[in-house]
């Protein structure tokens, strides 16, 4: 292996906005804030939008997408082909 050209893995701490969980991992990413630890030891801190706690797939909470209001939507804009 070439020497320089790996990236460095450290723990880092990630946080999901949604519901506020927090785990760690090993990282490469480059964050600017940090966090204080269970350990009391301090980590970088990366937040997040959506994780496997809050997603949709791993926790079974599935949401209802109307696509019969976006069929109707898509016809009054646009209308439908030319009828004879």
């Amino acid at each position: 292996m070439k020497d320089g050209i790996h990236p460095v893995y450290r723990p880092v701490v990630f946080k999901d906005q949604s519901n506020g969980d927090t785990f760690m991992t090993r990282s490469a990413i480059q964050t600017q804030k940090t966090i204080q630890w269970e350990d009391g030891k301090e980590y970088p801190l990366c937040v997040i939008e959506i994780s496997s706690t809050s997603h949709p797939f791993y926790t079974g909470e599935h949401r209802v997408v109307d696509t019969e209001g976006r069929i109707e939507k898509f016809n009054k804009k646009y209308g439908r082909a030319a009828k004879k």
